[in-house]
Parts: structure tokens; sequence; C-alpha cells
């Protein structure tokens, strides 16, 4: 989460405001900030690792913010275990690696 935030903190500021702002409708109103963070963040090696290796877990996250649009504290237990997936992957060898263009 870190380097997510580190290359990519102005697109995921963005995001985040437009979901605040729109507790019920956020998936609707915040598709281009979203795909924004997704652009920024499929240029790091890293978060490609990450992506990879906890695919699954973030999947799950995801689908519950969908299906629980106007309660996402329900899906705080899938956050924590992609969080906790997050901590398992080996960044060894890649962890000072720079971004990729696009």
């Amino acid at each position: 989460m870190a380097i997510t935030t580190k290359y990519c903190q102005k697109e995921l500021d963005e995001y985040g405001a437009c979901v605040v702002s729109h507790p019920v409708s956020w998936q609707e109103k915040c598709v281009d900030l979203k795909l924004r963070v997704a652009q920024c963040t499929s240029s790091h090696p890293v978060i490609r690792t990450i992506r990879s290796d906890c695919a699954g877990e973030f999947s799950v996250f995801e689908r519950c913010l969908r299906e629980k649009q106007s309660s996402a504290e329900a899906c705080q237990p899938h956050l924590a275990r992609f969080l906790a997936c997050v901590e398992t992957v080996d960044l060894s060898g890649i962890a000072n690696a720079a971004p990729q263009p696009t």
C-alpha cells in the first residue's frame, strides 16, 4: 500500500474524495478516477506483483464493495484478508524497481 501511495498519491486522493462525496453512487460517479488509479498502479512492478499474487483476495473485496455500495464497512473483513495477503508477497529483487512506462 505504501508503494501505491508513493507513486499514485494524487490519483488516490482524488478517487477517495469522490467516493466520500458520493457514498451511494460512487461506483457510477467515480469510474474515471478509479481508472486513473488503475492506470497509475499498473505501471510499477511491485504493484503488479502484489496484484497478481493477491488477485483473489482483492476480487472478493471489490465484489463486496459493488454488492454493498451503501455499506462499505461490511467489507472490512475482505479488506483485512487482502492486506494480510499483501504482507506475504515476496518483493525481494523488485522492491527498488522503477515504474515502467505504459
